[in-house]
C-alpha cells in the first residue's frame, strides 16, 4: 500500500467515525453535532500524521507534542460545550468530543483495530446509558401546589413520588402553598406525575420542574 493511500484511509476512517459518533449527539439534539466531531475527528488524524511524518528531518522533534496539544485543546472546546449559558450540562457530549479526538490520533497513528474498537465502546455506551439515563432509576423534580387545607397539601406530595423535602409552606389569601422536593421514576415525568396531581381532590399544581 502506499504511503498516499495509507494515509486518505486514515483521514477518511477518523472522519467517518467521527460523524457516526457526532450523529448519535445530534439525534439527541445536542450543540455539538456530525459536524463539530467529524472535524475533531479527522483534524485530531491530520495533527498526527504531521506529528510523525511532517518533521522526519529534524532530529530535536518529539512527535508526542502534537498529541498532547490537541488533548490539551480538545479541554478548551469541552469547556465552552459544558459552561454553555452559565449552566453546567453537556458533561457527556464534552467527553465524546475528547475521546473522538483520543480516536482521530490513534488512526492518525495508524492504530486502527484500538481505535475501531473504541469507536463500537462508545457508540455502545452511549445509546446504552442514553436509556438508562432517561428511563431507568429515579429523579428529583421540585413541585410548587397550592391548595386551600394545609394538611391535605403535604399529603398529597406522598401520592405523588417518595421521599418529599419540604422547602416552605407559604400562607396565601385563599389557602397555602407549598414547595417541596420529590423523587420519582424518570420514566414517570411528566405525563404519570401531571396525571397523579389531577387526581388529587383541593391541590392545584402552580409549577414543576
Amino acid at each position: 500500500m502506499s504511503i498516499a493511500l495509507e494515509l486518505t484511509i486514515r483521514i477518511l476512517a477518523a472522519g467517518l467515525m467521527g460523524a457516526a459518533i457526532g450523529y448519535e449527539r445530534e439525534l439527541r439534539g445536542k450543540s455539538a453535532g456530525m459536524r463539530t466531531h467529524l472535524l475533531v475527528a479527522l483534524g485530531s488524524a491530520l495533527l498526527m500524521i504531521i506529528s510523525q511524518l511532517g518533521f522526519e528531518g529534524s532530529d530535536k522533534f518529539d512527535a508526542a507534542r502534537i498529541a498532547a496539544a490537541v488533548v490539551g485543546g480538545l479541554g478548551f472546546l469541552g469547556g465552552g460545550i459544558i459552561m454553555k449559558n452559565r449552566h453546567v450540562s453537556g458533561l457527556t457530549t464534552a467527553a465524546g468530543l475528547w475521546v473522538t479526538g483520543a480516536i482521530g490520533l490513534a488512526i492518525g497513528s495508524g492504530l486502527y483495530e484500538i481505535a475501531i474498537l473504541s469507536f463500537i465502546v462508545i457508540i455502545i455506551c452511549m445509546e446504552a446509558m442514553y436509556f438508562y439515563y432517561f428511563r431507568m432509576g429515579d429523579r428529583g423534580i421540585n413541585v410548587v401546589l397550592s391548595g386551600r387545607d394545609r394538611d391535605v397539601l403535604v399529603n398529597s406530595l406522598e401520592k405523588i413520588g417518595k421521599q418529599p423535602d419540604i422547602n416552605s409552606i407559604i400562607k396565601v389569601a385563599d389557602g397555602f402553598k407549598v414547595d417541596a422536593n420529590i423523587l420519582i421514576k424518570k420514566r414517570d415525568f411528566p405525563a404519570e406525575v401531571l396525571k397523579r396531581i389531577d387526581a388529587i381532590s383541593g391541590v392545584t399544581l402552580e409549577s414543576i420542574e
